[in-house]
């Protein structure tokens, strides 16, 4: 499958919440969705309130749609009250590599 679409999210935690926020994410309803081919979540070596998330679509109009649904929203709704301010969103269709867990 080819990425057409993607992005990196950079997010910042409450502090003491970044664990809550990564378990959400690793549980986000977009893992099994076949439009999304990559779906990575990282934690910042240096500042463990910032994660980072890392996705890929087939296409911007499937990412759109996904996120226009009951289960995005409801994720969206669950993550909002974890984030010290406003996530910071970079261009990013991922090309290929590795990711071994």
């Amino acid at each position: 499958m080819t990425v057409h679409h993607g992005f990196q999210a950079t997010m910042t935690a409450q502090p003491g919440k970044a664990d809550e926020l990564i378990e959400l994410l690793l549980d986000a309803p977009s893992l099994p969705h076949p439009d999304c081919v990559v779906f990575l979540v990282a934690r910042s070596a240096t500042d463990r309130d910032v994660v980072h998330v890392i996705e890929g679509w087939t296409s911007a109009e499937a990412h759109s749609a996904f996120f226009a649904g009951e289960q995005a929203q409801a994720l969206v709704a669950k993550l909002q009250p974890l984030l010290a301010g406003d996530s910071t969103y970079t261009d990013a269709v991922p090309v290929g590599g590795k990711a071994t867990f």
